[in-house]
């Protein structure tokens, strides 16, 4: 069976998209439709602009977005038995297995990005990448800060878990998880404290757009990030996409899903092959290859 994957924010970088464009005209047709739906020509910032601009949170999302989701939409021969994406990559999961409109998703993942920005500047917050402890000490170590919050954010793979929460509470984590034996702790060149309780205010608001927007039966299930379990049912695939701004990723566990339910080959779909690399860790044995 093949899983088809798709990344997140961070996997940008400059001219992405670009030959997508110039060699296919369904592609072309799409990206200038969401230059149009944006209201901004966000093609001249991936195809030419330069890192720190494709660094902005409400630039960032889109254009992740736009690559994976064009990439899948225009690839001959797609047909995922299951999808999953990670944080902002479900999104393009979605469009990939026709639970979403391209230009809902977009929409959506347009607000997201304004949404986050926003709570990200009424909290001053950030993440760290924990290296080489056990999930469950980096867990009990988050646990025991107090008056701060700080939280477990994306369990990307054995031995490599992102914390997220406030500037001082993910400085006190660092010293400490560093104390009980972490190879590494590394803060983030991130705007904010994703998918932990700070991310509360941009939740409320993509709440009430997920809510208005239709989804339909998809044509595969996807793994969502909240659940980690195969998902088919709509209200189910809406609940856990509003969950997720406040709710960790759990990478590791829906690769784990994926391939306890079948999955042996894993395609990445969009910029990057950051997702191939955690697959290979989670799993040595699984086969990777990014999306041709």
């Amino acid at each position: 069976m093949v899983a088809y994957m798709f990344p997140g924010q961070g996997a940008q970088f400059p001219g992405m998209g670009k030959s997508l464009y110039e060699s296919s005209s369904e592609a072309k047709k799409l990206f200038d439709q969401a230059n149009e739906i944006l209201g901004f020509r966000i093609t001249d910032i991936m195809f030419d602009g330069t890192p720190e601009a494709l660094k902005q949170t409400n630039v960032t999302q889109p254009a992740v977005f736009l690559h994976s989701a064009i990439a899948a939409l225009t690839a001959p021969d797609f047909h995922p038995d299951m999808v999953a994406g990670h944080s902002l990559g479900e999104f393009s999961a979605l469009v990939a297995n026709k639970s979403l409109q391209f230009e809902d998703a977009l929409k959506l993942v347009h607000q997201r990005a304004l949404a986050m920005q926003e709570a990200c500047e009424i909290n001053p917050s950030t993440m760290a990448a924990i290296l080489g402890l056990p999930d469950e000490k980096v867990e009990e170590i988050c646990a025991s800060i107090e008056g701060h919050i700080v939280v477990p954010a994306n369990y990307n793979c054995p031995g490599q878990l992102v914390i997220s929460g406030s500037l001082e509470g993910i400085q006190i984590a660092c010293e400490k998880l560093k104390e009980a034996g972490a190879k590494r702790a590394l803060p983030l060149p991130v705007g904010g404290a994703f998918h932990s309780p700070l991310m509360e205010p941009a939740k409320l608001k993509l709440e009430a757009a997920i809510n208005s927007t239709t989804f339909a039966d998809p044509i595969c299930p996807v793994y969502q990030n909240v659940s980690t379990t195969a998902v088919t049912d709509v209200k189910t695939i809406k609940t856990n996409l509003i969950a997720q701004l406040t709710a960790p990723v759990k990478w590791t566990q829906s690769v784990q899903n994926m391939i306890k339910d079948g999955a042996t080959l894993f395609i990445e779909c969009g910029p990057g092959k950051v997702l191939q690399g955690l697959v290979k860790k989670i799993n040595k044995d699984s086969e990777t290859q990014p999306l041709s």
